[in-house]
């Protein structure tokens, strides 16, 4: 039974596949101590137009440069989504002398295409692995059964791919049992950890006979992540089936650990319930990352989801057919508008046709006795977070939402259920359109104002900026750029966006 790692191809899931190089020397050096037998290094890639990083394209002087420093075989994976058989000889003719395995990441749907594709890369002279994925939908697949005997000849490993981490070990037995009744061809298995079965899954398939198992520091990897190579390699050393220096084992363990605080991969109540509902994890990841959507946002979109329901309510659409404000104030979350308030209450008091907009309900509170109109933009955990805020206190406004049909379900506060309404659409922007600040912009617009001023939009220290602070950095920046708003629009406190014009809230009350 063999033991493949695959941290640097699954955990670039995370870190959009760049590695810093002593991270990376630890991982070669400790694991040419550790009794496992592959190294899965990354992908092998066609280019894509987005950002991605060496160990997504593995040129050629990194494979050598791995390889002069490894002394276990070396394999890479194709996603057959983006390769054809034309393309393997063009992108793996110069990893002949570098690598011993090439994976193929197989859809079912197209299992007869990727088996051209595996035909190709063996003629180049490589141990193939197809790693075929949402085997708890194999059965039901009947196009997949009638193929799987055609793997004979071409393919060295047939993987069982827990994609959505929601198997158990009665389903483990019985997707090798499936197999093996198709193919003698040789049987790996990739576990999700979304409902933490990742070691049961994986010892089943060892108790059964598996061929080779995967596994990754700290469980690294996509989503919820994979069974921790560490427990696992634990584990078989206590059963007496390898011999384990622990120093090295804890070495490359403390390194991913510190990454592991910077990007929090590992399981979690979305990731357990996309598990136990087959949903897939790419769509729960990007949810997961995003500042503003709460865990009881993302687990109203799943079950909407499951049910196959696009949103759980429609609202009256905001309509203003006559101008009833010249100005409109966006108040953001930044503590400029609590250091200010004094000065925007008394804005506000001399224009009281000013309508109020809440971006954020972070700073609400400090404006609660005003007689503007106030509105409410809720997105992902607002509702939430206007109910936090206010306590018991009566919130005046109306709450405006993004339109129909909403990814992350609907939640208003009940004091203000008959007080919501939702936009026709979110129009001046290509980009970002559910976001707080589209939804505030796109709502000054619906009242048909001449003029938007913002507080609160503060921005960030670089030093202070982590990487949802400048995905938030990036996204206002954008709509206040590229955003077209046909409507004049300044910042009346202190910001760090370039692309926000300054104002003075001061010199509108001298």
């Amino acid at each position: 039974m063999k033991i493949l790692d695959c941290t640097l191809r699954d955990g670039g899931y995370y870190t959009n596949w760049d590695f810093d190089s002593d991270s990376v020397e630890t991982y070669i050096e400790s694991f040419n101590h550790l009794p496992v037998d592959y190294l899965e290094i990354g992908y092998r890639s066609n280019p894509m137009k987005e950002y991605l990083g060496e160990f997504f394209y593995l040129p050629e002087y990194v494979l050598k440069g791995i390889r002069e420093k490894s002394n276990k075989k070396l394999a890479v994976i194709l996603n057959e989504k983006d390769i054809r058989a034309v393309d393997a000889e063009p992108l793996l003719s110069p990893c002949m002398t570098y690598l011993d395995m090439v994976r193929i990441a197989v859809a079912p749907d197209n299992f007869e295409r990727a088996l051209k594709l595996g035909e190709a890369v063996k003629e180049l002279g490589f141990e193939v692995s197809f790693n075929v994925m949402y085997m708890s939908e194999w059965e039901s697949n009947p196009g997949l059964m009638s193929l799987i005997s055609n793997v004979d000849g071409i393919v060295d490993y047939f993987y069982m791919v827990d994609s959505f981490g929601g198997v158990f070990p009665e389903d483990v037995k019985k997707s090798m049992n499936l197999i093996r009744s198709k193919t003698d061809v040789k049987l790996g298995f990739h576990g999700h950890n979304n409902l933490e079965m990742g070691l049961s899954n994986t010892l089943t398939a060892i108790e059964n006979g598996v061929d080779i198992v995967d596994a990754t520091i700290t469980g690294m990897g996509r989503g919820a992540g994979n069974l921790k190579m560490e427990l696992l390699l634990t584990v078989l050393n206590s059963q007496g089936k390898v011999d384990l220096e622990y120093n090295w084992l804890s070495k490359v363990t403390d390194v991913f650990s510190e990454l592991q605080k910077q990007y929090e991969w590992g399981t979690n109540l979305p990731y357990m319930v996309s598990g136990a509902n087959s949903i897939p994890q790419k769509q729960v990841m990007e949810w997961v990352s995003k500042r503003f959507y709460s865990f009881n946002s993302i687990i109203r979109a799943l079950a909407n989801q499951s049910k196959g329901i696009k949103d759980n309510k429609q609202l009256p659409t905001l309509n203003f057919d006559e101008q009833k404000y010249n100005t409109a104030l966006v108040i953001g979350g930044g503590p400029t508008a609590v250091r200010h308030a004094q000065a925007i209450n008394e804005l506000l008091k001399n224009h009281p046709d000013m309508a109020v907009i809440h971006a954020s309900s972070k700073n609400a509170l400090n404006f609660q006795n005003i007689k503007n109109d106030q509105y409410f933009c809720l997105v992902g955990n607002e509702g939430y977070r206007l109910e936090s805020v206010f306590n018991k206190s009566e919130v005046k406004g109306r709450c405006i939402l993004p339109p129909f049909p909403r990814k992350m379900g609907t939640y208003i506060p009940e004091a203000l259920s008959e007080k919501a309404y939702e936009l026709s659409e979110v129009n001046f922007t290509d980009s970002f359109e559910d976001s707080h600040t589209a939804l505030a912009l796109q709502t000054a617009l619906e009242l048909k104002v001449d003029n938007i001023y913002v507080v609160g939009y503060d921005g960030y220290n670089e030093s202070k900026m982590g990487d949802k602070e400048r995905e938030l950095f990036n996204e206002n920046e954008y709509l206040f750029e590229k955003g077209n708003l046909e409507v004049g629009i300044e910042s009346l406190t202190p910001t760090k966006y370039s692309k926000l014009p300054q104002s003075n809230i001061y010199s509108l009350l001298s």
